[in-house]
């Protein structure tokens, strides 16, 4: 009987060890079936490190539109037109000179006398550029009239000319220039036509026009046959101005 009590108890001993021995030992997979991944930790991001994009895309609010402003133009002035010396180097040798006949305009400035104007056309501007234009010095508020006959082509405001106004002659083959105005007269606006004398504005310090010397830049330009209001060859204003 004792023997048979220590046979009893060895096979327990033994199935219980092969029960925990079962255990530990991994299950084949069910035939056909694929191998399962194993599936790694989360990675623990570093403290300092940058967050993707993508995990914020969509929560924040759009960049506001920002449209352009092309009321000023800096850094240039105006009317962009080719220097004569460039013009000059093109085939064909010389510029030809302008058809406008002298006393072809009127002082553009109200009580200036054609003689009291100094002709600056080819006064220097830097090292690279000429005035191309007249400066007439008159009191900040003085009437500035059209020069001559012409339609307004554009009413313009730059950094270096400030409030500035071209008109076409009726040919539109020539352009006048007018700039550093205070403000513009009553009723100017763009497609107006002007007769000789007819006010446009009155004289100022606008742009880049020394606030101690008011004047008017007056400039007139050959128009190229695209008619573009700020391209052209310069032609000197002085002597096409009337008697002196």
């Amino acid at each position: 009987m004792k023997w048979l009590l220590t046979f009893l108890a060895g096979v327990l001993v033994g199935a219980g060890g092969l029960f925990a021995f079962l255990r530990q030992v991994p299950h084949d997979a069910a035939p056909g079936a694929a191998p399962m991944a194993s599936v790694p930790a989360a990675a623990t991001p570093a403290p300092d490190a940058p967050i993707p994009a993508s995990a914020i895309a969509g929560k924040l609010p759009p960049a506001p539109h920002i449209a352009p402003d092309f009321t000023e133009l800096a850094d240039i002035d105006l009317p962009l037109r080719p220097a004569v010396a460039d013009l000059a180097a093109l085939p064909g040798g010389a510029v030809p000179p302008p058809a406008l006949p002298p006393g072809t305009l009127s002082t553009p400035v109200e009580g200036i006398a054609a003689g009291q104007i100094r002709d600056t056309f080819d006064q220097p501007r830097g090292n690279e550029r000429h005035h191309e234009a007249l400066d007439i010095m008159a009191p900040k508020g003085t009437k500035v009239v059209a020069a001559a006959d012409g339609v307004v082509a554009k009413l313009f405001t730059s950094k270096p000319g400030g409030i500035t106004l071209y008109q076409f002659d009726p040919s539109e083959k020539y352009a006048y220039y007018y700039a550093h105005l205070d403000r513009y007269a009553d009723g100017v606006k763009e497609g107006a036509m002007l007769k000789r004398g007819d006010p446009i504005g009155y004289v100022g310090t606008t742009g880049n026009a020394d606030p101690k010397a008011p004047h008017l830049h007056f400039a007139v330009f050959e128009l190229t046959p695209e008619k573009l209001w700020w391209k052209g060859t310069p032609v000197n204003p002085y002597p096409l101005l009337g008697s002196r």
